[in-house]
């Protein structure tokens, strides 16, 4: 049901530099503090996302991470209730372009200002997002510290310090960070349509347990679009309690920090579940476990794929798909055994995008098939999924 927007005021910054963002290298930007009031250090990242700033900021793929956008004008269409991936945001920071104008969008209750004061977000505006998208292209994604000032002071040896002495993404384990504590079952909303907003699914074929490695609530919605029940548990559940919830199939998701990190407890896991022969379909930080599952290893890329507008290519259909990408870790092509298919490659820098295994019913991609924000390209998998527990539970009763 679509509720009425409540009118927003326009907002007016000082353009009294108040932020600053320092590099590990010692590198600074100044720029206008805006949200919440504080300092953030984290892996200074760019996504090159025209549309859907709600939905980037509040994946949970962005913990410990601080989004440079490299579009513009992030702000204009306000913030609503409902766009939320996670119930709670764990990006570290954000950094804009331009000061954000005042929203116009009927589905617009809050202004963007507001909402990172309220989720605790740090963020700059003001920043020349190039030149320092530029930098991270070049020299790869950075630690770094946003830091705000009423006074515009900075302390920017305490501050470089502080940056240096963060570990990094590498060999962190945040996904049992962002994971949930308990069991629980989604409840049933469907994406999203203009028409209806979120409508409730009543019928349930398939049960699907999935994960929780920080997964995206689109993601159980389009389970919801395909007439799947969901339960979802935390990341560390062992296979024995896996299995007593009967699934017809198990989705590994989506989820920040290092697959290797994670592995240590998941990995185990995941190849208990493949020697059961239950479909399997894994997204991004699943995909990636997945693959450290079945003999392959992963490594850290210089800058990662964040954006929707990556071209891949499907080996099974050869067709390009244009796809929502948010990974900074990938799987290293010369790592995999030979009972792994690639079924899909990055078409900007030849990636692993896809993998499948050639005699069970169990595949995944790197990419975001759900998209939220970017193109549907890629929403067939999800059918590919609910097709492969039919045929497993048929096989079943045979």
């Amino acid at each position: 049901m679509i509720k009425k927007a409540k009118k927003t005021n326009s907002q007016s910054y000082s353009k009294f530099q108040t932020g600053i963002l320092v590099l590990e290298n010692r590198k600074v930007f100044r720029g206008i503090g805006i949200g919440y009031q504080g300092s953030a250090t984290g892996e200074v990242c760019f996504n090159t996302s025209l549309t859907g700033y709600q939905e980037i900021i509040s994946d949970p793929s962005y913990a410990g991470q601080i989004i440079n956008f490299t579009f513009p004008h992030i702000g204009n269409v306000g913030t609503n209730k409902e766009d939320h991936e996670s119930d709670k945001i764990w990006t570290k920071g954000v950094i804009f372009n331009s000061e954000i104008t005042s929203p116009s969008n009927y589905r617009s209750f809050s202004h963007l200002d507001a909402w990172l004061k309220k989720n605790k977000i740090v963020g700059l505006t003001g920043l020349d997002t190039r030149g320092l998208t530029n930098f991270i292209r070049d020299k790869g994604a950075p630690k770094g510290t946003i830091s705000i000032s009423k006074t515009g002071k900075f302390n920017i040896n305490k501050i470089i310090n502080s940056t240096i002495k963060w570990s990094g993404l590498k060999n962190l384990d945040l996904a049992k960070e962002v994971s949930t504590k308990k069991n629980y079952q989604w409840k049933g909303f469907k994406t999203w349509k203009k028409q209806t907003g979120y409508q409730k699914n009543k019928k349930k074929t398939f049960h699907v347990v999935a994960i929780d490695y920080g997964i995206k609530k689109n993601i159980l919605r389009y389970f919801s679009d395909f007439k799947c029940k969901v339960t979802v548990i935390p990341c560390r559940t062992v296979f024995e309690k896996i299995i007593s919830l009967k699934p017809d199939g198990v989705f590994l998701s989506n989820g920040p920090g290092d697959p290797a990190a994670t592995g240590q407890y998941a990995i185990n896991i995941v190849r208990k579940l493949i020697k059961k022969s239950l479909p399997i379909f894994g997204i991004c930080l699943g995909h990636q476990i997945l693959g450290l599952a079945l003999g392959a290893k992963t490594k850290k890329m210089k800058l990662g794929h964040r954006g929707a507008n990556h071209p891949v290519k499907n080996f099974i259909t050869d067709a390009v798909e244009i796809t929502s990408q948010n990974h900074g870790f990938e799987i290293m092509k010369e790592s995999l055994p030979k009972k792994i298919e690639i079924t899909h490659k990055s078409l900007f820098d030849g990636g692993i995008e896809g993998i499948r295994l050639k005699n069970k019913p169990i595949f995944s991609v790197q990419y975001h098939p759900e998209a939220n924000p970017g193109p549907q390209d890629s929403v067939y998998l999800f059918k590919q999924f609910v097709n492969d527990m039919k045929k497993h539970a048929k096989k079943k009763r045979s």
